[in-house]
């Protein structure tokens, strides 16, 4: 039976921005707009993915979508194409030093304590070679991500191979936990700033979605670790059993979506959000090889030209922008130029850019024509498991004026083909 995707609509909003101020604090004035929202009950993984390219993203079960026009740090949707990406010498580098670190330790680590089950301490792990400082001079190594970003991991590790370290990374359920919580306090305060954290607060944010589990179909087994359903899940990474890292990770049915990062700053150095959008790469080239042939994808959130901690998203390849209003694909490179001259870059239509730096207002009224809004449905009522649906313009919100502007902002956000998969709450 199909998910059934219901959601409660939410007109235009606008917040402070967290992008263009200093560490720990927001601008002083709200320069951040939102078109819509979408109060989520019950979204099916096909549909949510379809609102991403959209340019919507989720915040626990509240979906939101960006203005671009009339915000201060326009956040542009960004996709990683997975099955052609190549990671850069300065990629490769992260995942062997990585690895170096979990099979042979750290330098300040003695030589002799006893190493994890295995035969020899002189078994050679993937690590960054002495002379690869002349790389740029010779043909690239031979690196296969998906063997390399495993190759540390305790699961991986052939018999005749010992570890200093113990390594594992594993997917479990969006839930919550005082071990997943106590680390994402550590790294609000210490990374971010913020000492305003509650349990409440962040299972609002990173536990509760709005995703419905669904059954991944593999043409054949597949291996072992990829998942066996489309969903939300926290990703786990572990080192000697204590819990240093988690991804948030929407997985859907063409691509995984970047949700949120976490970890332990005592292990900053080693770049763990850098390695885990390789790692979430990975993941969606090896479910396509394993023939989920619609998995191509990294959704890596939103590409903020203007913010410097953002801009690292632009150094996976190739990496293309979603048009912010025919939301069509363009290669990132090309865009790179409009988004050095434009605050605003509109790129199937260069010229509705805007250079400037003032808020260009709301715009024109927003026009929904009569035959989509009569094929838009609410529920009506829902008696004995048996639910009822009218027509948007039936609906009680409909006779309140400014619940009409929510839901008129919310449908033409959504776009014609959405607005008639999602069933609109009362």
């Amino acid at each position: 039976m199909p998910v059934i995707s219901v959601g409660a609509p939410l007109g235009p909003g606008s917040s402070t921005c967290g992008y263009c101020g200093p560490p720990g604090a927001r601008s002083s004035f709200e320069t951040s707009f939102q078109k819509a929202g979408l109060v989520a009950s019950q979204l099916s993984c096909e549909v949510y993915q379809k609102m991403i390219y959209r340019g919507w993203r989720r915040s626990g079960t509240y979906c939101y979508v960006p203005d671009l026009r009339r915000s201060c740090c326009p956040q542009y949707t960004i996709r990683l194409d997975a099955t052609a990406f190549k990671p850069s010498r300065s990629q490769r580098k992260l995942v062997n030093r990585w690895n170096h670190f979990v099979m042979q330790g750290h330098k300040s680590e003695t030589s002799d304590p006893p190493l994890l089950e295995g035969t020899s301490s002189t078994s050679k792990p993937a690590r960054p070679s002495k002379s690869e400082g002349n790389a740029s001079k010779r043909a690239p190594p031979n690196f296969s991500l998906s063997t390399s970003i495993h190759s540390s991991e305790c699961n991986f590790i052939p018999p005749n191979e010992t570890s200093r370290h113990k390594f594992e990374v594993t997917l479990e359920p969006s839930t919550y936990s005082e071990e997943k919580y106590a680390l994402y306090v550590l790294y609000q305060r210490q990374i971010h700033h913020d000492e305003h954290n509650t349990p409440e607060g962040f299972t609002r944010f990173l536990v509760r979605s709005p995703l419905i589990n669904e059954p991944i179909k593999y043409p054949a087994s597949a291996p072992g670790h990829l998942p066996s359903q489309y969903g939300s899940f926290h990703q786990m990474y572990r080192l000697d059993g204590e819990l240093i890292a988690m991804g948030i990770i929407d997985i859907l049915p063409g691509c995984i979506s970047s949700v949120y990062f976490m970890y332990d700053p005592r292990h900053e150095k080693h770049s763990l959000g850098k390695l885990s959008a390789l790692r979430e790469a990975s993941l969606a080239r090896e479910m396509h090889d394993a023939g989920v042939t619609n998995m191509t994808s990294l959704a890596m959130g939103f590409y903020i030209h203007s913010c410097p901690k953002m801009k690292y998203k632009g150094e996976y390849s190739p990496s293309y922008l979603a048009d912010p209003e025919e939301f069509t694909w363009f290669p990132l490179a090309d865009c790179i130029p409009q988004l050095e001259r434009f605050r605003y870059a509109a790129f199937a239509h260069p010229e509705h850019s805007l250079e400037d730096s003032h808020d260009p207002g709301e715009g024109p009224p927003i026009r929904v024509s009569e035959e989509l809004l009569g094929e838009v449905r609410a529920i009506y009522s829902i008696r004995q498991g048996t639910i009822s649906l009218i027509s948007i313009t039936s609906s009680d919100r409909w006779n309140d004026e400014y619940s009409r502007e929510e839901i008129i902002g919310c449908i033409d956000a959504l776009g014609d083909e959405l607005s008639k998969e999602i069933i609109f709450r009362q």
